[in-house]
């Protein structure tokens, strides 16, 4: 039995909002409402570097927590000049949200599958490098391995607060799973438009693809039902819009993600709790005024 206070993170690499729309994701679809948010950055480095400091996608100008971190943060770094407005799930110390989730007493385990999450080059290590465990799954189709990594640390938790970070390449090009019955040889979405692109295969193949997973992550889904969990997606692809694919660019199909989450047992530390008290007091406050 996992703490009610574990977090579970998951990013579909690559995964364009409309291909999450369109595909049958039922355990996805039971964590919440679904957002149609903006990335923090065009590809996985950049998105996920954002992220880890607390800036997960949002929706500019809605006034909503967690739905826009501009206005209150899922997971906010606090420090000198950077306070806690009280509108935050929770708030950490530290030089990201690994770290700061370790020191607050987590067991933090991770595994990309994107090559900015290689652990083996210097420029993954901002990424990686505040994991007590990780592992690198070397390409985008070894979901079910990287569930073994996962499961097989979690069974070893014995209750234990735990936070669980899950880079998920079958949604990044090629678009392939185990099983699949296309060929992974074939990327049917390279930049710069080559003869052998094709818009409607990229879209079959990522919303197949996004199904797979949805139905490969049901056990851990559940295992963190009583917990916390956050899926979104780092960035999407364009797939011929304006003359442009994949990403690594500034263009509304990249930008757009899905952000769906379910949010219910945050650690009462006591720098939460006095933010949550004074972010209170301001609420009353601005009623009375």
């Amino acid at each position: 039995m996992l703490d009610p206070t574990s977090v579970l993170f998951i990013t579909l690499d690559s995964c364009r909002f409309d291909s999450f729309e369109a595909a049958r994701t039922p355990n996805f679809d039971a964590l919440g409402t679904v957002y149609k948010a903006k990335a923090p950055g065009n590809f996985t480095f950049a998105s996920h570097s954002a992220m880890f400091v607390g800036f997960t996608p949002g929706i500019p100008g809605r006034n909503e927590p967690w739905v826009n971190p501009k206005f209150g943060k899922i997971f906010k770094i606090v420090g000198g000049g950077y306070p806690s407005k009280g509108t935050e799930f929770m708030t950490l110390k530290g030089r990201n949200v690994v770290h700061g989730l370790r020191a607050q007493g987590y067991t933090t385990i991770g595994t990309g599958s994107a090559g900015w999450f290689d652990d083996s080059t210097p420029t993954a290590q901002s990424l990686v490098q505040d994991f007590e465990h990780y592992w690198f799954a070397g390409n985008c189709w070894s979901l079910e391995k990287q569930l073994e990594f996962v499961n097989g640390h979690l069974n070893a938790l014995d209750g234990q607060r735990a936070f669980v970070f899950m880079n998920i390449g079958e949604t990044h090009v090629p678009y392939w799973h185990e099983g699949a019955d296309w060929d992974r040889e074939w990327n049917p979405c390279r930049p710069f438009g080559p003869d052998t692109n094709d818009a409607d295969e990229c879209r079959r193949r990522q919303v197949a693809c996004l199904e797979w997973v949805d139905q490969t992550l049901s056990p851990l889904l559940q295992r963190f039902e009583h917990a916390n969990t956050l899926v979104c997606a780092d960035h999407g692809d364009a797939w011929g819009e304006d003359g442009v694919w994949e990403h690594g660019i500034h263009h509304d199909t990249v930008m757009d993600v899905p952000l769906v989450f379910r949010l219910q047992h945050a650690p009462v530390t006591m720098a939460s709790a006095t933010d949550r008290v004074r972010g209170l007091a301001r609420k009353i406050k601005n009623k009375l005024t």
